[in-house]
């Protein structure tokens, strides 16, 4: 098993009178954006959201909006106070993990869903620029959310059709990835070369031609979403 990202949260007792949260160990890798550190922190937000209140739902939303402009953040937010000190702070922590292709979510720690949610989204705005605004949207994309926390989270959070297949691999290297569903060994193709070849495999794995009915649907649907990624970066 391998750690590919993770996230220290360091926040309010349930019995403290204040509400407060902090951000501890991080590693979020974001390159190439959002990387797995924007998958573990879209895949906190997808995982907690659902128990916020309504209107911290709302705010949680204008919040995204300033973190991904930069601006200054007046406090608090979300009824939390975010700071730097740790003391007499409890602790959460996240990680995205792999084991062969597959990825899942540890977390421990019994933080509330807002102090959770508001860190991923600190944690989000604390990154460069450059990085920023992608992994924003991706907490976006958590947001919306409703399921468990599965592969088909993360196909969801990287924005891919592909969803019941999307694996380690797959978000790590997705035009390599593309390019093994669709048979080229290296290089990048011509549109019309991953046109002709998408209609040639589609046809073979289609069972009226042979294809195997079981798993026709899962073939199909990996076609098209490697010509999708192979067509957007050509």
């Amino acid at each position: 098993m391998q750690t590919l990202a993770e996230l220290e949260i360091w926040h309010s007792r349930s019995i403290a009178p204040t509400r407060r949260v902090a951000l501890g160990r991080a590693s979020l890798p974001v390159d190439p954006a959002p990387g797995f550190g924007g998958l573990l922190l879209g895949g906190i937000v997808a995982v907690h959201a659902p128990d916020l209140d309504p209107d911290l739902a709302a705010e949680l939303g204008d919040l995204l909006d300033d973190l991904a402009q930069g601006r200054r953040i007046p406090q608090p937010r979300l009824r939390h106070r975010f700071q730097a000190d740790r003391h007499g702070l409890a602790r959460s922590a996240h990680r995205l993990v792999a084991g062969g292709d597959l990825m899942w979510l540890e977390s421990e720690g019994e933080g509330s869903p807002s102090s959770q949610v508001l860190a991923a989204a600190y944690a989000a705005g604390q990154l460069p620029p450059a990085t920023r605004r992608a992994v924003v949207t991706v907490l976006r994309r958590g947001l919306r959310w409703r399921g468990s926390p599965g592969p088909a989270l993360f196909a969801h959070l990287a924005a891919h059709s592909g969803a019941h297949r999307w694996s380690r691999a797959n978000f790590a290297d997705p035009s390599g990835w593309a390019l093994g569903v669709l048979g080229f060994d290296e290089g990048r193709p011509e549109r019309r070369d991953v046109q002709r070849r998408f209609r040639l495999l589609l046809r073979e794995a289609h069972p009226d031609h042979g294809g195997e009915s079981t798993a026709a649907a899962a073939r199909i649907a990996d076609l098209s979403e490697a010509r999708r990624i192979l067509l957007a970066s050509t």
